[in-house]
């Protein structure tokens, strides 16, 4: 039952993540001016297109999909593989993400007086690491 429970909050995360990418893939701009790292000097050190946007929705949007079935409330023909490995590699994926770069993200980053850093600090780098630990938690189930 926890790990049912588990499963579908990480669904939702990652479902309402990948709608905001979808967001800023359409033009949208909520939440832009802290989610881009930037240098000490406020230059932007990734400039993703709105296809950038469009490609990390979908990625997030399979990742719920992961996990929708993990939870058994969804049932498709699918290759096990899939479901085995994917449910590896994502919480690997956020959990090296809550890790970071040493320089810009995640928690070991150097600079950090800049508003992405702020937000990466308090926001960002914990739901990553969160999302890692509770993935694991579902594979050691």
């Amino acid at each position: 039952m926890l790990t049912q429970l588990l499963s579908i909050l990480l669904m939702l995360i990652f479902f309402l993540l990948g709608l905001l990418h979808f967001n800023w893939a359409l033009g949208g701009k909520w939440g832009m001016d802290k989610t881009i790292p930037t240098k000490s000097t406020g230059e932007k050190v990734l400039n993703p297109s709105k296809i950038d946007s469009a490609f990390v929705g979908f990625g997030l949007l399979l990742f719920g999909l992961i996990y929708w079935l993990k939870s058994g409330l969804l049932l498709l023909a699918i290759p096990n593989w899939i479901l085995f490995y994917g449910s590896w590699i994502i919480p690997i994926i956020f959990i090296l993400r809550a890790i970071g770069d040493f320089k810009y993200v995640g928690f070991f980053k150097k600079i950090t007086n800049t508003a992405f850093a702020n937000a990466d600090s308090r926001i960002f780098s914990p739901l990553c690491l969160a999302i890692g630990l509770i993935g694991l938690f579902i594979q050691f189930q």
